[in-house]
């Protein structure tokens, strides 16, 4: 009998980033991470293994993607058919609730949604660490979505060692992101060519790994204290640096539109005047305000000369990942 598996996985914004791999094939980054995973955009991914297939099926928002297209998907499950032993194709059928590349963690939730799922369909029944590793092969920031609220991804030094684990969930004190959705559409270069790019070229880049080392430990810190300022400020200045990397590269990109800035600009006028925001940006031109939903009024107030109320969307802490057999 042919077992459907559903896996739902919200997405994570990390609020210290990584940018940058040292090792491509295991998905191991060049330093850790902390993130916030969010209640309003997630996966859900169906995935059944039928030995009267062909080849896997990938449906995306029910079409059918062409073999050439899904390769990175194809390639995952082939992982989790050398785990598990399973060697018959997979169906698959994702619906997506997050514009896709558009650095709103849309990979972040997919891959861990089809790990969560495959592996389950596959006969394997890996733990929350297990199931982090696995998520990371298919993007690394997949291994934060594995769970709920306040994450860290330990970089490790090897398969066994890069994982992520909870710091604080549930969260018990009043902190949300506002996110500006500016542009759901492709970005110019992926996260996985830019960050190359950054590690080939940049001059600054040593300079990244120490701060964000740094930033680690002075997060944890907020995180424990329950600090929203310290959490933003740290955040803040982290995903600055990040994207100053980018324009220190060679040849030098950016993910900015000038809605980018205009977005920026809101944020640092509220601040100016007692409204305590902050924002932070992924590898996209979205930004996402970190506040306390106190403040969500004053905020979208200040937004709203510039943006369409459509744009701007409340996310809460969200949970981590849930599966259920149909």
């Amino acid at each position: 009998m042919v077992k459907t598996v559903i896996a739902k996985a919200h997405t994570n914004i990390a609020l210290v980033k990584y940018w940058g791999k040292k090792d491509a094939r295991l998905m191991l980054p060049q330093n850790g991470s902390i993130s916030l995973t969010l209640d309003h955009f997630y996966t859900q991914t169906s995935v059944a293994f039928d030995p009267k297939l062909k080849n896997d099926q990938i449906y995306f928002d029910d079409h059918l993607i062409p073999a050439g297209k899904a390769t990175r998907m194809t390639k995952f499950l082939d992982l989790i058919r050398q785990q598990s032993g399973q060697t018959a194709p997979a169906i698959v059928k994702t619906a997506n609730h997050v514009p896709t590349s558009a650095g709103l963690a849309s990979s972040a939730s997919g891959f861990a949604a089809l790990a969560a799922a495959g592996s389950r369909a596959a006969g394997l029944n890996l733990s929350p660490t297990e199931l982090s590793r696995l998520a990371r092969r298919g993007s690394g920031s997949a291994t934060r979505s594995v769970f709920g609220g306040f994450v860290e991804w330990h970089a490790g030094h090897d398969d066994a060692s890069s994982y992520a684990e909870p710091l604080q969930d549930p969260i018990d004190w009043d902190i949300q992101m506002i996110a500006v959705v500016l542009q759901a559409t492709k970005k110019p270069i992926s996260s996985t060519a830019g960050m190359a790019r950054v590690v080939a070229t940049s001059p600054y880049y040593s300079a990244w790994v120490k701060t964000a080392h740094r930033d680690l430990a002075r997060m944890r810190k907020a995180i424990l204290k329950k600090d929203l300022n310290a959490v933003g400020r740290i955040a803040e200045t982290n995903a600055m640096r990040m994207h100053a990397l980018n324009l220190s590269a060679d040849p030098a990109f950016n993910y900015f539109t000038p809605d980018t800035l205009t977005a920026i600009k809101v944020v640092q006028d509220l601040r100016a005047n007692g409204i305590n925001c902050y924002y932070t940006l992924d590898a996209g031109p979205n930004v996402k305000i970190i506040c306390a939903s106190t403040d969500t009024a004053a905020i979208m107030a200040a937004f709203k000369p510039y943006f369409a109320a459509d744009q701007l969307i409340v996310a809460k802490p969200g949970p981590g990942i849930t599966i259920t057999e149909a």
